[in-house]
């Protein structure tokens, strides 16, 4: 049993390294960062194992967790966020929404409508989607949108809907894939913000127990490898052009990667906070993945921003969950 406990801790401390080893230089490694949560919750049954029979070997499993108590805060919030909305403060949602359902993944004739509903019903100040269908184009009175129509150069996928006006746009087109990002530059009274909405590329891996299990360890391992190595040019891409940009920033979307990853620390970079860690409650869980909770979908705003507010939608809308943080400029 200490064996295995001793492989598991093992495993968990290593990944602590990954945020910081880009995918090309060691994909295969990379791949482990999609199993932090279950490390996490491996090494906790191991601590709360060895705990009750009150032997030395919680140690082992203690320290690991200890050492990596930023992983579990970005795991698993443990305070309540309060929501606090006023005149100054302003929210921003994130909603992967697949296609409107449009190839009946989910048995719901009215999934489209219920996004709408949603959204009518949250009225963010600030709306951005993935995997958005184009030639169904959603209306929303008192927005104003970039990419919700045919725009020529550019990607169909995202959209970016606001209240406040959209005085700038455009595209980070990325190479050989439908992938793409998008970005507004919006005014709020005296503040021109810049607001990005990603959708990294895609591992392709199946939720469903019975269609993982007709796929070989090697396979996955050369798929997500794979993506990886694709996700790393995207965002260096994303790096080069938002470091071009002198307003404050909000970064949103499906980055199809998790917090415990190069791509997503080198996504937030040193001036970036996950609204999440700031205001989230629980697991955060913004992916429907049967075997633990998976957090790929993120708000990360500009450290001049105080976060006054966090949720994540328990609806079925989507394989992805609703995401919605409260921002306040300084």
């Amino acid at each position: 049993m200490f064996l295995i406990n001793s492989l598991v801790a093992f495993l968990l401390l290593i990944s602590y390294v990954l945020p910081y080893i880009p995918p090309k230089s060691f994909a295969t490694l990379s791949v482990l960062s999609l199993g932090v949560p279950l490390l996490i919750l491996l090494n906790v049954i191991f601590f709360v194992y060895w705990l009750l029979r009150v032997k030395k070997q919680m140690i082992l499993s203690l320290f690991v967790l200890v050492l990596g108590w930023s992983y579990i805060n970005s795991m698993y919030k443990f305070s309540a966020s309060t929501h606090i909305e006023d005149d100054v403060s302003f929210s921003v949602m994130s909603f992967n929404v697949r296609l409107f359902n449009k190839f009946e993944w989910l048995p719901s004739k009215t999934i489209k409508q219920n996004i709408l509903e949603l959204i009518e019903k949250e009225e963010p100040d600030i709306l951005c989607l993935q995997e958005y269908r184009r030639g169904e184009r959603v209306k929303l009175d008192g927005y104003h949108s970039f990419n919700a129509t045919y725009q020529k150069g550019i990607k169909g996928g995202q959209v970016i809907f606001s209240k406040f006006p959209i005085v700038n746009s455009g595209s980070l087109e990325f190479p050989n894939t439908y992938n793409n990002a998008i970005f507004v530059d919006v005014v709020k009274q005296k503040d021109t913000i810049r607001v990005y909405t990603l959708h990294l590329q895609s591992s392709g891996i199946k939720t469903d127990v019975e269609d993982l299990k007709n796929e070989t360890s090697g396979q996955l391992f050369k798929q997500v490898s794979s993506t990886f190595k694709a996700q790393q040019d995207q965002v260096e891409l994303f790096i080069k052009h938002k470091s071009k940009c002198k307003y404050k920033t909000i970064v949103t979307g499906d980055f199809n990667n998790t917090p415990y990853s190069y791509i997503y620390k080198s996504i937030k970079g040193d001036n970036l906070v996950d609204t999440f860690e700031e205001a989230g409650n629980g697991f955060g869980k913004t992916f429907d993945f049967k075997f633990f909770p998976m957090r790929i979908d993120f708000i990360l705003a500009d450290e001049d921003f105080t976060v006054n507010g966090f949720k994540t939608y328990d609806v079925k809308l989507s394989d992805h969950y609703p995401i919605k943080a409260i921002l306040k400029s300084h």
